[in-house]
């Protein structure tokens, strides 16, 4: 009997611990802390430490970026706004969402059924608590902003859920402000292989997006695969959105005849065609003039053993590529093209031009 009561008494207390255990799971399963699959810091451009965050954020903001906590549902402040504008990440402000993509999902927390392109939003397996989720991060700073989800009611089929904690709102009315204080000019090039040029364009300063397509060609909107053919009389180009007051077009021409061969027609390395060749596309005289100028130059003083072959044609139309070719490099940095071909085009560049790097710690 004693031995009954010892059992069932060890029983209930292994019950009761179970309970515990369960309830203290329920409670904290829209919470990741820690758990999550941490990203090696260096693969950000923005680092800070600890106590810089905390400085710099408010407390539920530092607890849902930088310790991955949860706001509880139906008390964020974005959660109902319906203003025009763009969604930044609190913590570095890059551009997330705009409030085109901003639904009403019902959860609690404000939805978003896309991201603004240019790889901006990380995407990790988060294996937290039993469940199978994947967290999403400010590709920037490596903020925690939430979990996307296949739920979603729009034609993506995707539910980005984020924290408001996470974001910062800024009105239409007040974009055009800052876009009228910084002047924006734009240059399309084409130096070989797209993956390698954009990596390059990527880190240098004052550069404010890169994308990879196709110019100067006859077939409207081409795929990679219809380029490749050598018919449509593309090029694969980068397209540089650049600050002008920060760099000007003269020192991005300087780091694209330093990157790639300008003297080699339709070739770069083992790439071979038409959409290969070394070409920049002008959108004004002035455009012009500075590409040409730069070119005369590089022949006259023999810079190189052979003449420059670039051509500077008057730019039509840019066709952005399929989305798994934007940052390329940075996405898929294992891979061996990325490591035997862009890499070492990579470390000449930072070795020539260490000055006008993007710092890592730069906000």
């Amino acid at each position: 009997m004693v031995l009954f009561l010892n059992f069932k008494i060890m029983f209930m207390m292994k019950y009761i611990l179970l309970i515990g255990i369960g309830l203290y799971f329920f409670s904290s399963a829209c919470s990741q802390h820690n758990q999550t699959k941490t990203l090696l810091t260096d693969s950000f451009s923005i680092i800070k430490t600890d106590s810089e965050w905390s400085n710099q954020l408010s407390k539920i903001q530092y607890d849902v970026l930088r310790k991955k906590t949860t706001e509880k549902p139906f008390t964020g402040s974005l959660l109902y706004n319906n203003g025009k504008g763009l969604y930044t990440c609190a913590g570095c402000g890059s551009e997330l969402f705009t409030d085109s993509m901003k639904f009403d999902a019902h959860c609690g927390w404000p939805s978003f059924d896309n991201e603004i392109s240019g790889a901006k939003i990380k995407k990790v397996a988060d294996n937290s608590f039993g469940m199978q989720r994947t967290e999403i991060i400010c590709a920037k700073c490596g903020g925690h902003l939430g979990h996307i989800f296949n739920d979603g009611p729009t034609k993506t089929g995707l539910r980005y859920c984020v924290n408001s904690a996470s974001l910062n709102f800024i009105p239409k009315d007040s974009i055009r402000t800052i876009e009228n204080s910084i002047k924006y000019d734009t240059i399309t090039l084409g130096g070989g292989c797209f993956w390698c040029v954009e990596a390059v364009y990527e880190m240098l300063n004052g550069v404010v997006s890169v994308e990879s397509g196709f110019s100067g060609g006859k077939t409207i909107n081409p795929s990679y695969r219809e380029v490749c053919m050598g018919n449509t009389g593309h090029a694969e180009v980068i397209q540089i959105v650049y600050n002008s007051n920060k760099i000007s077009l003269d020192e991005i021409l300087k780091v694209f005849f330093t990157v790639h061969d300008p003297t080699t027609l339709n070739k770069q390395g083992a790439d071979e065609g038409e959409q290969y060749r070394s070409i920049i596309f002008y959108r004004d005289k002035s455009q012009y003039k500075i590409a040409t100028d730069i070119i005369n130059a590089l022949n006259k003083q023999k810079v190189y053993d052979h003449p420059v072959v670039t051509k500077v044609e008057p730019y039509v139309r840019f066709y952005k590529a399929e989305n798994y070719h934007q940052d390329y490099y940075l996405l898929n940095k294992e891979k061996p093209y990325c490591k035997m071909v862009i890499q070492p085009k990579l470390e000449k560049f930072e070795h020539l031009f260490k000055d006008r790097i993007k710092s890592k710690k730069a906000n």
